[in-house]
């Protein structure tokens, strides 16, 4: 590893545990704080040790191996340096590294106010997706299938975890704005609210669609019920109606003497009987509202 210059922004993904111990020790770090980072369901926090501030924060990512959709990475203010570690990569840092968004990492609050603000985006840009997803599903609500419902299912999960890290990230956020863990100016501080409104809202409109999806999956199982309903009731009313001529036509197929027996035209007769029984429960049951 080259040795650290001031100002300087270094950002190590997937280290080893040799090349973690090596980081650990050329920035004089807290080991104890920084493994946590290996920790793929470690919580947003912030903790101070020494001359450097540990911000853990999460971001999204398409994990393919874990039942979550964010991850997280440590960003380490120190006296004269900004590092930070993930064990996976981050493209939300790609417009860092290619020069679209210009950093000074001489300017530790505002670097830290850009990293930030580039999650935040991140956050909502997946947001975005996910709202345009649950209301394309909402406008086929007779529609939905199992597939649709498992979509929801996904999307209400995609949701709870966008909020369990933006909260905890936010209050750290705010914590930072009201304490002395980095050198903020009057223009910073307005950076950070600005920060922190926007995750604000992040967190509202996250409930809402959560909301919507609650909306659409007690509005789809009222639908999937009254179908149900309304299919038991039809085949109730069809199994009435085929009785009758089965009843009637087991009774004369008895070995025994019956009326009309003899008569030529009782087969006719009986037909007739039978059709009269079925048209009149049928009408019973047009009137009842039952068909």
């Amino acid at each position: 590893m080259e040795t650290i210059r001031t100002g300087v922004w270094t950002h190590v993904v997937a280290p080893t545990d040799e090349e973690l111990e090596a980081v650990v020790g050329e920035y004089g770090l807290d080991e104890s704080i920084v493994v946590d980072v290996k920790d793929f369901f470690e919580v947003p926090r912030m903790e101070k040790s020494g001359s450097a501030t540990y911000f853990f924060t999460r971001y999204p990512f398409d994990e393919k191996d874990e039942d979550i959709n964010t991850t997280p990475l440590l960003i380490v203010m120190g006296e004269s340096f900004v590092l930070t570690i993930s064990m996976r990569v981050v493209p939300q840092f790609d417009t860092f590294i290619a020069g679209k968004i210009e950093i000074q990492t001489t300017q530790k609050a505002k670097f830290f106010i850009q990293i930030m603000d580039v999650l935040t985006k991140s956050y909502e840009h997946e947001l975005t997706h996910l709202r345009k997803a649950v209301h394309s599903n909402r406008s086929r609500l007779r529609k939905i299938g199992n597939n649709e419902i498992e979509k929801l299912v996904n999307y209400e999960h995609e949701l709870n975890d966008m909020i369990a890290s933006v909260v905890p990230t936010n209050v750290w956020l705010q914590q930072v704005t009201g304490g002395n863990y980095m050198q903020l100016f009057n223009e910073d501080v307005e950076l950070m609210e600005d920060l922190m409104i926007a995750n604000n809202q992040l967190i509202d409109s996250a409930k809402s669609i959560l909301k919507t999806i609650q909306n659409i999956r007690t509005a789809t199982e009222a639908i999937l019920t009254n179908k149900l309903n309304t299919t038991i009731q039809t085949l109730t009313i069809l199994t009435i109606i085929l009785t009758i001529p089965t009843v009637i036509a087991s009774l004369y197929g008895m070995n025994v003497p019956l009326p009309l027996s003899g008569n030529p035209l009782a087969f006719w007769m009986i037909l007739v009987f039978i059709m009269f029984v079925v048209l009149t429960v049928i009408v019973v049951f047009k009137r009842g509202d039952w068909l």
